[in-house]
């Protein structure tokens, strides 16, 4: 993946995600049923849904990082042994941190 398709996905993934927090949010305020009965089944969407809010923000958090690295000349280097981390571990998780053997 060239430098500019890296940071096209990146900045897609940024917007995406952006996009599906706040939508849950957005439900979130929206309020819930009076009704009894759908209120157990709201409440168990809300868990599996704050699960998924939970999931984006911390895939967010790690999109965000991975653009400010490649701002910064960074991008590419392992956070703790600051190894080059193989290409193809790059274009399969873009974001992460670590090479595979520190991620063991």
């Amino acid at each position: 993946m060239t430098a500019d398709q890296l940071n096209s996905f990146l900045k897609t993934k940024q917007n995406e995600l952006s996009q599906r927090i706040a939508a849950i949010e957005a439900d979130f305020r929206k309020g819930r049923s009076a009704n009894f009965a759908e209120q157990n089944t709201e409440r168990e969407n809300d868990d599996v849904l704050d699960e998924i809010h939970q999931e984006a923000k911390q895939e967010l958090v790690m999109v965000n990082q991975a653009i400010l690295r490649i701002e910064q000349g960074a991008y590419g280097l392992c956070q703790h042994c600051e190894e080059q981390i193989n290409p193809e571990r790059l274009n399969a998780l873009p974001y992460t941190t670590t090479c595979i053997k520190c991620a063991k």
